[in-house]
């Protein structure tokens, strides 16, 4: 379907960019809560976790937008019937209820520990960490499934 329409190419160019996007910024994520896990220092754990909000976390959203558009506007080799497609949507859900629903508020109440305490505990970090694994194992399926398009 790649290079059938400058449109298409476009939205999966777009696709293809924030997948990669969203699995830099999980990774950065994780290994903030990796540096809190091995007892880094208040400078290095408030560099590492500002009190702010985490937008960059958020372009994982953008992800099953694109993709719908690929589906909704795409042959029959990209239709919603195909079980890869259901494979990234399911995933997708998944991670974005994971990211909305546990990890960002784990990293919310690590940022407000750390700005008023000075340190998080290592068992928020391991916590922290732990719950990036999931979203990043949530996507590693998702990215495998559309490489592989079984």
């Amino acid at each position: 379907m790649i290079a059938t329409s400058v449109a298409y190419d476009l939205v999966f160019l777009i696709h293809i960019i924030a997948a990669v996007a969203t699995v830099i910024v999980l990774v950065t994520m994780r290994f903030a809560g990796v540096t809190v896990a091995r007892g880094a220092n208040a400078a290095t754990q408030a560099r590492r976790f500002p009190e702010r909000r985490n937008w960059a976390a958020r372009v994982v959203h953008v992800l099953p937008v694109t993709g719908l558009i690929m589906s909704l506007s795409g042959d029959n080799s990209v239709s919603l019937s195909r079980p890869w497609v259901g494979v990234g949507l399911l995933c997708y859900v998944a991670a974005a209820g994971h990211l909305e629903a546990r990890a960002l508020p784990q990293e919310r109440v690590m940022a407000a520990t750390i700005a008023r305490d000075g340190v998080a505990s290592i068992e928020q970090g391991r916590k922290f960490v732990r719950s990036m694994d999931v979203l990043l194992a949530l996507i590693a399926v998702a990215l495998i499934s559309m490489v592989v398009q079984f």
